[in-house]
């Protein structure tokens, strides 16, 4: 390729046609990103180390039948719509000990029903994350749930991690 040729590729690039940001603004955002988010992977990694319910609260906000489905082992069932109830009668601390932080999830990224959960927790001044992927990618990434009729061991989807249950890397 010519220069010219390379020069009028970058001036129709669709990536380019916005400039990325400069570092200051681009550590600020993908700061900002880590502190709100979270992935399945780290919380399964701190499932594994036996961090899980001992650093923070994993909250499955969706519905009874949902959770029957399945859920993450460890997590806690707390619909989103009984945060702000059981935050008024005092017994969300049942579930959320004082001073416990919490990551939130739901479906997956097409339900936004974690964050409208980790919202309500945010309310109450409970720091607190959201997992992305939710339980979707959860079970897509081949890790265990729970569900009502015992524990469920899912092949690994090799479009989201490596078949062989191996760590990513990122």
């Amino acid at each position: 390729m010519t220069s010219t040729e390379i020069a009028s590729t970058e001036l129709t690039s669709a990536v380019l046609s916005v400039p990325a940001a400069v570092n200051d603004a681009a550590i600020a955002h993908f700061a900002a990103r880590l502190a709100f988010e979270t992935d399945v992977s780290d919380v399964h990694a701190d499932l594994a180390s036996g961090l899980l319910g001992r650093a923070f609260v994993l909250v499955d906000s969706r519905s009874r039948e949902a959770w029957d489905q399945g859920h993450i082992p460890g997590a806690v069932h707390l619909p989103t719509r009984e945060i702000a109830p059981r935050a008024a009668d005092g017994s969300i601390s049942e579930l959320i000990p004082a001073g416990a932080q919490c990551v939130t999830y739901c479906w997956g990224p097409g339900c936004n029903g974690a964050t409208r959960a980790a919202l309500e927790l945010a309310r109450l001044g409970i720091p607190v994350k959201e997992m992305i992927g939710g339980f979707e990618y959860w079970v897509r990434e081949g890790f265990g749930y729970e569900t009502r009729w015992g524990l469920r061991e899912p092949a690994t989807d090799p479009l989201t991690a490596p078949a062989d249950r191996a760590a990513c890397g990122c």
